[in-house]
């Protein structure tokens, strides 16, 4: 059997994506999802017992409940996405260095830009999609939370009615108190307190029920009887009704939304110092990705017997101190203490150091000046 080693080893093409790209990027994505699900979980969880909280008060509506629920997992989703996938970088990295796959990988002759290759992969296409989530769809999703709640808090006085329990209203002049609803919300034993300036009127009804009329919402009680007067005084009023309508009052307010909830293309038409800081986060975002996987590949080298969460600690310090530090600027530019590029560029380039000092340490400055004299001149 004749063999052209040379000819065949010279002139075969390489694969854009190899093998080892696969594994890596792969391992990594598995990794990535499980992280990302658990701290999307955690924290949304959280959240949502306040709005639980909301909800039980009657200023959350149940139909509004699991919206505002998708939509806080989005915007947790976008917010969190860097960190899961450091954490990710750094458990996959340091799992190949413990079962000694690194070491195969650095005696077939790659090295620290085969591994990045690999993850960059991954990593590139995720924070293009970072970026779409933090400019677009997190401020959208904001937004509609924020209109949802809004709409919600005016209508608070129109749910919240339930058997068994005192229910105030209307700022406190309508108190309700029912004794039974049935499945057609249908009121049984109604109790009625109700304040109109100086005057109050108690009103007791077998049934009531809700009804909407043109101009607004009322509760209309039937078979009762309505005691009306000013508390202190002997005039008062006695009347028995078969039907009587109480209106149920909407507040009214102006909607405010935050920074986060307008959308980008108005963030970039102003010229307001808010404005800027906003861009800033949002542009951390898609940057903090790449950053922090730049940083996480030489941070994962560990001995052997470190496991395979050798560096996690050192992870989320690293991770823990780049947030407060993008917070902090943000402040900062929001006050106008530094000026809006530092801001921008200051805490990336930071970082971007921390990664380069790793990378020296790991193979020496000489390697990494012999590296960027190549890249250089080619």
């Amino acid at each position: 059997m004749e063999t052209n080693w040379a000819k065949g080893y010279k002139t075969g093409k390489r694969k854009i994506i190899n093998v080892l790209d696969k594994m890596i990027a792969l391992d990594l994505l598995r990794t990535l999802l499980a992280v990302w699900s658990v701290i999307v979980v955690i924290i949304v969880s959280r959240q949502f017992i306040r709005i639980l909280d909301k909800a039980i008060e009657g200023q959350v509506s149940n139909q509004t409940l699991m919206t505002v629920l998708g939509l806080k997992t989005i915007i947790a989703s976008a917010t969190f996405l860097p960190a899961a996938l450091f954490m990710a970088v750094l458990m996959v990295l340091g799992r190949m260095y413990r079962d000694q796959e690194m070491s195969a990988v650095a005696s077939a002759g790659g090295g620290s830009g085969t591994v990045y290759r690999a993850i960059f992969l991954l990593v590139f296409p995720l924070s293009v999609l970072a970026a779409g989530l933090s400019f677009y769809v997190s401020p959208w999703a904001e937004a509609m939370m924020e209109q949802l709640m809004h709409q919600d808090k005016e209508s608070a006085d129109l749910r919240g009615v339930a058997a068994g329990k005192f229910s105030e209203y209307s700022q406190g002049d309508l108190v309700f108190y029912v004794e039974k609803i049935d499945d057609d919300k249908k009121m049984y034993q109604v109790f009625v307190q109700h304040r109109q300036g100086n005057r109050l009127a108690i009103i007791n009804a077998e049934v009531g029920r809700m009804k909407d009329l043109p101009d607004g919402r009322y509760v209309i009680l039937e078979n009762g009887e309505r005691i009306q007067g000013q508390p202190g005084t002997v005039n008062y009023v006695l009347e028995q009704f078969d039907e009587y309508a109480v209106r149920l009052d909407t507040k009214e307010s102006a909607t405010d939304f935050g920074k986060q909830s307008v959308s980008s293309d108005k963030l970039l038409n102003s010229g307001q110092i808010t404005d800027i800081a906003e861009l800033q986060r949002r542009f951390s975002v898609p940057v903090g990705i790449m950053l922090l996987c730049f940083i996480a590949v030489p941070l994962a080298q560990m001995s052997p017997r470190g496991g395979v969460y050798g560096n996690m600690l050192i992870g989320f310090l690293i991770y823990f101190s780049y947030g407060n530090l993008i917070r902090v600027s943000q402040s900062w530019v929001m006050n106008q203490t530094i000026p809006a590029w530092l801001g921008v560029f200051g805490v990336n380039t930071l970082l971007l150091l921390i990664g380069g000092i790793l990378l020296a340490r790991l193979y020496g400055w000489q390697w990494l000046a012999m590296q960027f004299r190549e890249k250089v001149h080619k």
